[in-house]
C-alpha cells in the first residue's frame, strides 16, 4: 500500500511545496488564511467543492469557478492569481498525473498562474506512475462521467475505462507533472482522508 508521507517526501524532493494534514478541515483552514485578497480560479473538483472552499475564499478573494456560474469560456479562473483543483493520480514517487476533456483543468496546472494548490485524498495515492494511471482512468473518469451524466460505457457501467470513440468522452487530454512548471509556484496539499474520486 502507498505511504502518504513517503510521496510528501518524494514530492518535496522533486521541487514541490507540500502540507500534510489529518483532515479536510484542516486542509481548508490552512488554505483559506494562505491565501488572501487575490483573484483565484478553481479547476473542476469534487475535492475542493466538498471541502467547501469556494463558499470560504469567496469572504476575501474574487473566486472563479465554473461550478458557480462562472462559464469556462469567460477564461476568468485561467486568468487568477491563484488556482486550485485536485488530481486525478498520484503516485507515491511523486508522479501527478490528471486526465480532462476541456483543458481549461490541466492548461491551468501547466501554465499561467504564479500560484497553484493540488489538493489530494489519500484515495488519489497509488504505489507507482502505472497505478496512479490506471486509477485516473478506470477510477476517477468513470465516475466523473457518472457525475456529469455522459454516454459512455465507462458511465454506464462504472466499472473501467473503454478507451471509447463517443463523442461525449470526457477523457481527452492527459497532464503529468514531474516538477513544478517553471516560473509557477506549485504547493501540494495532501490530506489523510477520502476525497473526491
Amino acid at each position: 500500500m502507498a505511504d502518504l508521507k513517503k510521496a510528501a517526501e518524494n514530492l518535496k524532493s522533486r521541487g514541490f511545496n507540500v502540507q500534510l494534514f489529518q483532515t479536510k478541515e484542516a486542509a481548508a483552514d490552512y488554505l483559506n488564511k494562505a491565501i488572501d485578497g487575490r483573484t483565484v480560479g478553481f479547476g473542476g473538483s469534487v475535492t475542493l467543492r466538498d471541502m467547501g472552499l469556494y463558499e470560504s475564499l469567496s469572504t476575501h478573494n474574487s473566486v472563479y469557478w465554473h461550478w458557480q456560474g462562472t462559464p469556462i469560456s469567460t477564461g476568468e479562473a485561467e486568468k487568477a492569481q491563484v488556482y486550485l483543483s485536485s488530481v486525478n493520480g498520484l503516485s507515491e514517487d511523486g508522479d501527478i498525473i490528471n486526465i480532462d476533456g476541456n483543458g481549461n483543468r490541466v492548461a491551468s496546472m501547466l501554465y499561467g498562474h504564479e500560484k497553484l494548490y493540488l489538493v489530494v485524498g489519500r484515495n488519489k495515492l497509488a504505489a507507482t506512475y502505472d497505478e496512479a494511471l490506471w486509477r485516473a482512468r478506470n477510477i476517477a473518469a468513470p465516475k466523473n462521467a457518472q457525475r456529469l451524466q455522459t454516454k459512455t460505457p465507462c458511465a454506464v457501467k462504472g466499472d473501467r475505462c473503454y478507451d471509447c470513440k463517443s463523442p461525449n468522452r470526457i477523457c481527452r487530454g492527459l497532464a503529468v507533472l514531474w516538477r513544478p512548471m517553471s516560473g509557477m509556484e506549485t504547493e501540494v496539499i495532501l490530506i489523510d482522508e477520502d476525497l473526491g474520486y
